[in-house]
């Protein structure tokens, strides 16, 4: 099954959806994942308190990438309280396939960068047994399991 959902994964970040930016967008946000150096950018318009249109840019990593275009159509319609009631585990479960502490940083970027445009509760702390352990070899973990898996 985890093959079926790492294809997902990068036909989204081969062809993500909502990619590109807007003109005159109603809220944009944009930050930067510091440990890799995976970028998300989201642009929203908003029209009746529903989100009418959405688009992300971006560089880095399959699982960043895919996981802002999951979200963009994940997005798109919402209202404000629904965004900002997305979790974490929203996102994870979008992706579909388990992922190592340090590359949930790669996926919760855009989730982080949305919250950070509407100020949604989402600041890019995790739940407790999803926290990083501190001392540094979750992010090895990660970087590893980049280069094995590719995404």
């Amino acid at each position: 099954m985890d093959d079926i959902y790492r294809q997902y994964i990068l036909e989204h970040y081969r062809e993500p959806h909502n990619h590109g930016t807007l003109d005159q967008p109603d809220i944009h946000a944009a930050d930067t994942n510091p440990l890799c150096g995976d970028r998300v950018a989201i642009d929203l318009k908003v029209q009746d308190g529903r989100v009418s249109e959405v688009r992300f840019n971006g560089r880095g990593c399959a699982i960043s990438q895919a996981s802002a275009s999951m979200l963009t159509d994940r997005i798109e319609g919402a209202t404000m309280d629904e965004l900002k009631a997305l979790t974490p585990r929203d996102v994870l479960e979008m992706l579909g396939v388990e992922i190592g502490p340090a590359r949930q940083r790669c996926a919760l970027l855009s989730l982080r960068v949305l919250h950070q445009g509407i100020g949604g509760p989402y600041t890019g702390r995790m739940d407790d047994d999803l926290e990083d352990d501190g001392d540094g070899a979750s992010a090895a973990r990660g970087l590893a399991e980049r280069d094995r898996t590719g995404l």
